[in-house]
């Protein structure tokens, strides 16, 4: 019976392949081709359907890379063709790999309308059905010949990844151009067999229901005639009804099938062309839900939405219809798919802000689920921003590529920092671009993790990453696996129907508590250093543009720049795709994004200028010509400046500082300012800090900090993604230098300065100790040319610990420093924000940090000794070389410090020092704060005018130590009102009481919470 199998396996694809597709065209003429190619960038609509067109032939070349061809093709229906369906099929070259990854193409009628995209799994435009024959048949094209960088041979170096270096030589040639008559029956013969056959390929080999589809599946190829497959389609399929008919078990696992096409905002692909992907697809899409009626669509990222708006309006004139009649439904709420480790509170605040707020504009749509299958793990301080922006539920798939640790659940409550719970379901099909192939329906049902408790999974359908979406023949399966026995019963649903049913089936699913970290991919978190250092510079300038010009408007009545800042919040917000910030796209994203972060730091520095200015009071005071006003923008007061406000400069005399530089014993130097007492030794390492006050010292015996270590780094898969634990098994300590110097001796500041020269590089870095200041601040400049290496700063610490604390959105969360299980051992990089801190009863270290994210923290025993050393390293450059061969080539500065005898509190302070310094404005006027709370463990994360243009104030806070806080909060202007309110603003829950000193709060640990202050 084996052999019986087989041979009737084998034939099922030999018959299919070799004559039964290919029958789905039966007849077919040529159309005649013209083509018009673009000098440069993509012209508008009317420009490249009004350009000339030469004449180019089925085989010609076409295309260098990244251009755009404007094709146009005509032909007429030949008369013999009346009353059947008529199709022309357009390839423009395409090869086996998925959409999206390839040359891509946009239909439009001679009016201009468009029709449809065009891809390697859609090929086909619909003529007339039925044809009447003599039809004049006329179309344009709009072809984008985009380079194939990830092919049969993936992470090979390329200069294809921009513009500038791809050269022009011609990437495709035209293959089918054709008007062809489309056999419905024949393609729904296909459906039927690929169906079974999938299908019976899972079923057990012993079951009765395998050999039940395989006997109705002979009968059906004997049924055909191999010579008129069009004439015995009908008799074939007859064969196969009874099987196509037999209803699913009642048990049967019950699947929610969505459409859907995960378009990375820029990954392989340029921006401009990100644009273009998502006209094709929803044009596609919204031309498809006109003619399946169960078919149900959704798309995510608000940002691609705007995009088609303002460049494809018809198109999303017809999305629009489409979500209006509940068939193409808006998800997740988010600007767009962002990174969720690295953007800061605010930012990831503001992804679902402006997300949520562009639907419930343009559609009156409210989104219930954050929906993010792509992203690279998932921080702890989610579930709440998720839950503070109204929303329930959580979609992600990207846990499932786990290296080491199979996650246990699939529906689950996941918890973060502060003890909010999402309801979360990663679906067991595992794979965001599902094909309703029958081992991808397979794998769900047998991969399921909640079985016995839920019955109830979803799966997103149809070619993302690159676009493409959901196609005809994915529908037909679906249709075929509605009620089918032997698999799971698959329905097409809407998110939120999906969520509904398997929250009131599971109500009380697992817990998973803390973050959900994705076990690969851990070098995003160091790869790209410059978008890295844009966005964490693009955040704070945000920060400080609000609260400058918040305070301003109350204060002068300067105007709000409203419409300025809402633009910037959604260029940085766009830039924090998680493609973008983590470093993992082609080089003509990296390049535009560094030039996007210098026009953005130019305009929000104006901004911050302009509204500084107007508080300092220039010229107010007789002797303010010549003065300055000192504005610090962190949220706690430093050197007499409060949070938030600014004071005038005095004048520094030599008896504020302690500061003094001695030659060491064996050379180097000993910096001293009262509070520490560091120690460089004559390689320029830092080998004692001593905090003075408690006489302990911060680095380990026998141990060098600041040290910069060399490995090389050659990960086995996806290059500017990935770190292997590898890597590790061999260092290079960087300790030979080339100049140590004294660069700073005064009372108020103790320098000095190391430069080395390692491979084709350099590094500079100046250690320095201010007066007044328990830090050493370490400045590290580097000059890249290396490749295939990572480059780590090392901190061996004096301390024992078996956890740390690492700074995430709204808190911080606790990683172990041991590798006591696999789950522990697999965190061997992991993210933080503005700082790190290790802690031993009544004593901690804590390094902070300006723009690196990513870090590693062992523990060691050292030799002949029982105590342990704690080394926490700093990553601070890669140089992976795909898809971006020159990753990180050239200079580079990063800024730290070490923060000694530091508690929580401190780390949290210090952090926002180093990411927030000081600005000096000519003037001679104290600002006082237009907002104060009166407890340094509550952090002011925003301080703004409401975006709706009431005038109102919209404060938000936090309670950043992981204890309980009961804070008052204090207006420098007249209060009428003070209103809880969600992420967007919206008044929730009773209006507080105000006092004359202010309003009274209270804050779980990590909670945050937003407040709306009307002025009186």
């Amino acid at each position: 019976m084996h052999d019986d199998r087989s041979l009737v396996e084998s034939r099922l694809r030999r018959v299919l392949d070799e004559r039964i597709r290919p029958a789905v065209y039966p007849a077919s003429v040529p159309l005649q081709v013209g083509i018009w190619t673009a000098p440069d960038e993509p012209v508008p609509v009317a420009e490249g359907l009004a350009a000339p067109r030469t004449p180019i032939a089925v085989g010609d070349e076409w295309g260098a890379p990244w251009g755009t061809s404007w094709l146009t093709v005509s032909g007429t229906v030949p008369e013999e063709w009346a009353g059947r369906t008529v199709e022309a099929l357009i390839d423009l070259g395409f090869d086996a790999n998925m959409p999206g990854f390839q040359c891509e193409g946009l239909v439009y009628r001679p009016d201009g309308s468009p029709v449809k995209g065009l891809n390697p799994r859609n090929q086909w435009v619909r003529i007339a059905s039925p044809a009447v024959g003599g039809e004049e048949v006329l179309l344009h094209v709009e072809a984008a010949s985009n380079p194939v960088i990830l092919d049969y041979h993936p992470f090979l170096p390329t200069g294809l990844g921009d513009k500038d270096t791809a050269g022009d030589r011609p990437q495709y040639r035209l293959a089918r151009m054709d008007l062809a008559v489309f056999d419905e029956t024949v393609w729904e013969l296909v459906a039927d067999l690929e169906v079974l056959g999938e299908l019976m390929a899972e079923l057990p080999v012993e079951g009765a229901r395998r050999w039940e589809i395989l006997r109705a599946v002979e009968r059906a190829l004997d049924a055909i005639d191999l010579q008129d497959v069009s004439g015995t389609a009908d008799r074939a399929r007859a064969e196969l009804a009874g099987v196509l008919s037999s209803p699913a078990e009642p048990s049967a696992h019950r699947i929610s099938a969505v459409g859907h096409a995960h378009i990375d905002s820029a990954w392989l692909w340029p921006l401009r062309e990100t644009v273009r992907k998502v006209a094709r697809t929803t044009a596609n899409m919204t031309a498809l839900l006109e003619d399946e009626p169960d078919f149900v669509y959704t798309m995510s990222q608000a940002q691609q939405y705007a995009w088609i708006k303002e460049h494809r309006p018809e198109v999303y004139a017809r999305v629009k219809k489409a979500v209006a009649e509940g068939r193409f439904v808006p998800a997740g709420g988010m600007w767009v798919e962002s990174d969720t480790n690295m953007p800061s509170s605010e930012a990831m605040a503001r992804q679902f802000v402006h997300g949520k707020r562009f639907f419930l504009e343009e559609f009156g749509v409210e989104n219930q689920e954050a929906w993010l299958p792509d992203t690279f793990g998932f921080a702890g301080g989610l579930p709440q921003i998720i839950k503070e922006a109204g929303s329930k539920w959580l979609l992600t798939q990207k846990i499932s590529w786990s290296q080491v640790n199979s996650f246990p659940h699939h529906t689950f409550w996941w918890e973060g920092v502060d003890g909010t719970r999402i309801f979360t379901h990663f679906p067991p099909i595992d794979t965001y671009n599902c094909s309703m192939q029958g081992k991808e329906i397979a794998h769900a049902v047998r991969n399921f993790k909640d079985k016995g408790r839920a019955s109830h999974s979803i799966a997103p359908t149809g070619w993302g990453d690159g676009g493409g979406g959901t196609t005809r023949e994915m529908i037909a399966k679906a249709a075929r696996l509605r009620d089918l026995e032997g698999s799971a019963r698959v329905r097409w649903e809407r998110p939120a129907e999906f969520f509904a049913k398997a929250q009131a089936e599971y109500p009380d699913p697992p817990v998973w508590v803390g973050e959900l970290y994705l076990e690969l991919h851990r070098a995003t978190l160091t790869s790209q250093a410059r978008t890295k250092q844009g966005n964490r510079a693009s955040e704070n300038l945000l920060r400080e543009a609000e609260l400058w010009a918040a305070t301003a408007a109350v204060r002068t009545g300067l105007p709000y720049p409203y419409e300025e800042l809402d633009r910037i919040w959604k260029t940085v917000l766009l830039h924090q795709f998680h493609d973008i910030l983590p470093g993992s796209s082609i080089a003509w994203v990296h390049r535009e994004a560094e030039r996007t972060y210098a026009a953005v730091a130019e305009e929000l520095t104006a901004i911050v200028d302009r509204a500084q200015r107007a508080l300092a009071g220039q010229g107010d005071s007789e002797d303010s010509e010549d003065s300055e006003v000192v504005f610090n923008g962190a949220p706690h007061a430093r050197a007499g400046v409060p949070a938030g406000g600014a004071r005038r400069a005095g004048t520094p005399s030599a008896a504020d500082g302690r500061c003094t530089v001695e030659r060491g014993d064996g050379g180097g130097h000993i910096l001293d300012n009262g509070l520490l007492r560091v120690t460089v030794d004559a390689r320029g390492l830092v080998v004692s800090v001593v905090d003075l006050d408690t006489g302990r010292e911060t680095i380990a015996p026998g141990a060098a900090a600041n040290l910069l270590q060399l490995h090389p780094d050659f990960p086995n898969m996806w290059d500017a993604w990935d770190v292997d634990r590898f890597y590790r098994n061999t260092v290079t300590d960087l300790t030979d230098h080339d100049e140590l110097t004294v660069i700073a001796d005064t009372p108020q500041t103790a320098a000095v300065r190391v430069t080395r020269s390692f491979g084709s590089s350099t590094a500079v870095q100046t250690l320095t100790l201010t007066a007044g200041a328990k830090r050493l601040d370490l400045d590290t400049e580097v000059d890249w040319h290396e490749t295939e290496k990572f480059l780590k700063a090392a901190f061996p610490l004096d301390l024992h610990t078996d956890r740390y604390a690492a700074e995430t959105q709204f808190g911080h969360l606790h990683r172990p420093t041991h590798t006591n299980t696999s789950w522990e051992a697999a965190k061997f990089e992991a993210c933080n924000h503005r700082f790190v801190h290790f802690e031993e009863p009544g004593w901690g270290v804590a390094l902070v940090t300006a723009s690196t994210y990513g870090h590693d923290v062992t523990r060691t025993v050292r030799p002949g000794d029982q105590g342990t050393t704690t080394t926490v390293r700093a990553s601070l450059l890669r140089a992976p070389r795909f898809p971006d061969p020159h990753t990180d080539q050239g200079l580079h500065r990063f800024r730290h410090a070490l923060v000694p005898g530091a508690d929580i509190g401190d780390a949290v302070r210090e952090g926002y020092r180093i990411n927030l310094p000081e600005r000096r404005v000519p003037g001679g006027a104290d600002v006082a704060p237009l907002v104060t709370v009166d407890d340094d463990a509550v952090v002011l994360s925003a301080v703004k005018l409401a975006d709706d243009g009431s005038g109102d104030v919209v404060v938000r806070l936090y309670e950043s130590r992981g204890g309980r806080a009961r804070p008052r909060l204090a207006a420098g202007f007249p209060l009428a009102a003070v209103r809880g309110c969600d992420l967007l603003e919206r008044p929730r829950g009773g209006a507080l009481a105000v006092r004359a000193d202010g309003v009274a709060v209270d804050l779980r640990p990590f909670q945050l919470l937003t407040l709306r202050l009307t002025r009186g």
